[in-house]
Parts: structure tokens; sequence; C-alpha cells
């Protein structure tokens, strides 16, 4: 076996070093030279679905052919798992979402890839939670709300679509902001389920995703649609306050979906599908279909806002998730 002096051995290293930065870079220069895949982590017909799509038709006109693959399981663990151990290569992308990219990994012992595994590219859309009360239970506001289970402890319920998500830790921040631990949290397999209970008097509250029917629900006066999660009141329902004006100052969450690369994936390519994606974004047809389902479309997002809005959803939910006994850690 030759032997290599130490000098000969940094020239090899050095070598190497610049031969995958040429073809790295070589590969961001011809990027896309065949069809994207987008990863759609849940299965055909979902919110997934409804925000996907739409960008992959854009995409198609702007980047190349892409395409969408559906990989349902585990609440979007396996197709999350999967998109992370494909080549970094700006071929096989993830329509992440606060469930997969933080809630995930923070609660299970063993997901098949960590938050670590990912580079975000650019925040597709934000939705906003919103507390539905059934008319029977008094209150017209979420101070209303918190008197009434004060005084009635025990006789509240609040629904959602399952333990873990992030309407359940929406739920339980709710209750320790407020001071209200008797209400009871009733986990269902889907939102659809829960929204059919309220409606017919079998749990008090839900902590849905806005939507177009709860506000068809609202209007037609079998829910009542007391307070929104985001920052801002939402540009498709503005008579809804938000939970920071009914006071409750630290009750702030934004659901949202965006899209993901594995780690490793040159920057460069991430740049590139973020200002495609940007430009897509900023097509008033698209707005308004997002819109339409009551979701916020974002037209200024980048890696860098996003990774940053990442970090902030995990801040916020990890002591919740802590304080229940759901952490991992």
């Amino acid at each position: 076996m030759p032997s290599f002096s130490r000098r000969q051995f940094v020239h090899a290293l050095s070598g190497a070093a610049v031969f995958a930065a040429t073809s790295r870079s070589g590969r961001a220069a011809d990027y896309p030279s065949r069809p994207i895949r987008l990863v759609i982590p849940y299965g055909a017909g979902g919110s997934g679905d409804q925000i996907g799509r739409p960008w992959v038709d854009k995409m198609s006109s702007l980047l190349g052919p892409t395409f969408v693959e559906y990989i349902g399981g585990a609440g979007g663990a396996i197709g999350t798992a999967m998109v992370a151990r494909e080549e970094p290569d700006g071929y096989s992308l993830l329509l992440g979402n606060g469930s997969t990219q933080v809630i995930i990994p923070l609660t299970s012992s063993n997901p098949g890839y960590s938050a670590g595994d990912f580079r975000a590219i650019y925040r597709l859309i934000n939705s906003a939670l919103v507390f539905a009360i059934h008319p029977s239970v008094p209150g017209a506001n979420l101070r209303e709300l918190i008197a009434y289970a004060k005084a009635n402890p025990g006789k509240l319920s609040y629904g959602t679509p399952g333990v873990a998500t992030g309407n359940h830790l929406v739920g339980e921040a709710f209750k320790q902001q407020a001071g209200t631990p008797d209400i009871v949290h009733v986990p269902y397999r889907g939102i659809a389920q829960a929204t059919n209970d309220l409606v017919s008097g079998q749990i008090s509250l839900v902590i849905a995703v806005m939507s177009v029917q709860l506000q068809q629900l609202s209007r037609a006066g079998k829910i009542r649609l007391l307070a929104v999660t985001t920052e801002k009141r939402l540009s498709g329902a503005p008579e809804i306050p938000t939970a920071v004006e009914s006071g409750m100052p630290d009750l702030r969450y934004e659901g949202w979906f965006g899209l993901f690369a594995p780690r490793h994936t040159d920057e460069a390519i991430v740049d590139r599908i973020a200002q495609a994606t940007r430009l897509a974004m900023a097509d008033p047809t698209l707005q308004a279909s997002y819109r339409a389902q009551g979701m916020e479309p974002d037209s200024d997002s980048s890696p860098d806002k996003f990774r940053r809005i990442i970090e902030a959803t995990s801040a916020s939910l990890a002591p919740v998730i802590k304080s229940i006994g759901l952490s991992n850690l």
C-alpha cells in the first residue's frame, strides 16, 4: 500500500474539496435539468393538496416539470423522513408544516428524522386557529368565555384533531394562560367530526384551523367564532378579533405550510426555488385561491425569514409540550 507524505495528503484533500465544490456549483448552474418532485406527507384531498398543487402548477411553468407525490402515514412523519434521506440535489422537496417540522421532532422519540435534517426554502401560507363555541355557551368574546369557565369548572370541553396537534397545544396554552385548567380536552381523529359534535352541542368549544366552512356555520348561527390566534386579524375574516386583542397577549400561533429541502442542498439551488416561488406567490389569482380557502398567502418569504418563523414556532410550543408531559427530551 503506497504511503503519503503530509504535504501530499493535504494536497489530495484540497483537490477533493475543490472537485466537490465545483461539482456542487455545476449542479446548481444546471438546475433544474429534470422533473422536481414535491412530497406531500399526507393523503390526497386534504389541506396539503390544496396548498401544494397550486405551487406545483406554477413551478411547472417557472422552473420546469414538477409533480406531486403523496407519502402519508404517522401524521406526516413517514413522508418527511423519506425526503430527509433523499439526495440533496433539489429534485426532492417537502411540503412541511408546524407538525412535521416542529411538533413531531419535539414529541416523538424516533420519528426517523430531526428538525435539523432540512433547509427551509419558503413559507407558502399561514393560517389561523380559531376558537369556535356552541351558541348555548355564554360568551361573546374570550374574556366572557374565560369568566364562564372559571364560574363553572368542569362544564366546558374543547375538541381538536388529536393529541399533540397544534390545536391541542394552543388549547392547553389557553388553559394555562387563562387559569382554567378544568376545561376538558376531547381529541378526535379529525376536525370534521369535532365540528359536527360542536354543532350538535356534544362539546362546548372547538379549536380549529379557520376555514370557509366555519365561517358559513357562524353566519348560519350554528356556532360562534370568538377569536383567531394570528398576530393580526385575517384579511378574509376581519370581523373576528385576535386573541391578543381579547386580552391574551401571549396566545399567538400561526399554522403554516412551506417548502423544505434536505439539509445539504446547495444554497444556490435553494435560492433558485425561493425566487421562483416568490414570483409565483405574487400572482393575484394564486393569492385569491388560497384566501378562498381561509389561508393567508405569503408573498414576502425567503429561506432566512422562514427559518426564523420555524424557530419562533418551536420556542413557543416547546414549553407547552414539556408542561403537559409530551416532550421526548
